[in-house]
């Protein structure tokens, strides 16, 4: 039987920040959720469309970001959630898709990334108050910085599967103390880092971007991750039929985004339909 040519991206839900201590110790960014992108061919059929929860943002003092959760095309195409910011108690960053980053003081180290899906968070910083940012997709988390100033998430990467170009998949920033300076939220949707005595809240990593909650400054909690999103794209002329997520088209392409879990269902075309487009279109056959 004929398959599918597509193109896929699979994006996690983020980690989520964790959350500060007794001033100065603050928490870490967390990291982005997995990030692949890549071609699959898929039988005709229907496929379970799953897009991960980003990881809550840690409420409890000197605790860890949650881990974002994974998103997946049936058993075809997974990638694992992003990791937790460490706390103000030192731990490091929870492994994930990109590593979350390493708490302040001790220091933590940064949590490790998954192959081909991430990068590494940033350590924290022993004494003053500056904690790591979660890794990003293209680019590991900064570590803290002196003069208190928390660590930058790791920066996204762009796609253009959708048809445009969006940048996903960025880490959150790191905590630092009263009166130091945020770790900047990676590019890609991550979140700032918080610091009290501004006061700067930490924000949570962007919805359907995977990216990673912002660590919370001294005595702050930390912000959740963002949620994931999955991509299909193929050329029209292959199907006849198709049904799941957020329908669009691109030129000869057609685009199912899922931002929400969901089902992918479709129908290859009539035999020679699809397949004599294909060679009109890159001349191989002809």
């Amino acid at each position: 039987m004929a398959n599918l040519s597509t193109t896929s991206l699979v994006i996690s839900g983020g980690g989520g920040g964790g959350k500060g201590g007794t001033d100065p110790n603050s928490a870490a960014g967390g990291g982005a959720g997995g990030y692949l992108e890549q071609a699959l061919s898929i039988p005709e059929g229907s496929y379970t469309v799953t897009v991960g929860a980003g990881g809550a943002g840690d409420t409890t003092t000197g605790g860890t970001g949650g881990n974002g959760t994974a998103s997946s095309i049936g058993v075809l195409l997974d990638t694992d959630g992003g990791g937790g910011g460490g706390s103000a108690n030192g731990e490091n960053g929870a492994n994930g898709g990109s590593g979350g980053g390493g708490a302040s003081n001790t220091p933590g180290a940064g949590g490790t990334a998954t192959v081909g899906e991430g990068n590494d968070g940033g350590a924290g910083r022993s004494g003053g108050g500056a904690s790591g940012g979660g890794g990003g997709k293209n680019a590991a988390g900064q570590a803290g910085q002196a003069g208190a100033a928390g660590g930058a998430g790791g920066a996204g990467l762009a796609s253009s599967i959708g048809g445009s170009s969006v940048t996903r998949g960025g880490g959150g920033g790191g905590g630092t103390t009263s009166g130091g300076t945020v770790g900047a939220g990676g590019a890609g949707g991550g979140g700032t880092g918080g610091e009290p005595g501004g006061p700067t809240v930490p924000t949570a990593g962007s919805a359907n971007t995977g990216g990673g909650g912002g660590g919370g400054g001294a005595t702050q909690n930390g912000a959740a991750g963002g949620s994931g999103v999955v991509i299909i794209r193929f050329l029209t002329a292959d199907v006849s039929a198709s049904t799941g997520g957020t329908e669009t088209t691109d030129g000869d392409y057609t685009v199912h985004t899922f931002n929400s879990s969901d089902t992918f269902e479709f129908t290859l075309a009539a035999a020679g339909g699809g397949a004599f487009r294909r060679r009109m279109l890159t001349g191989i056959g002809m």
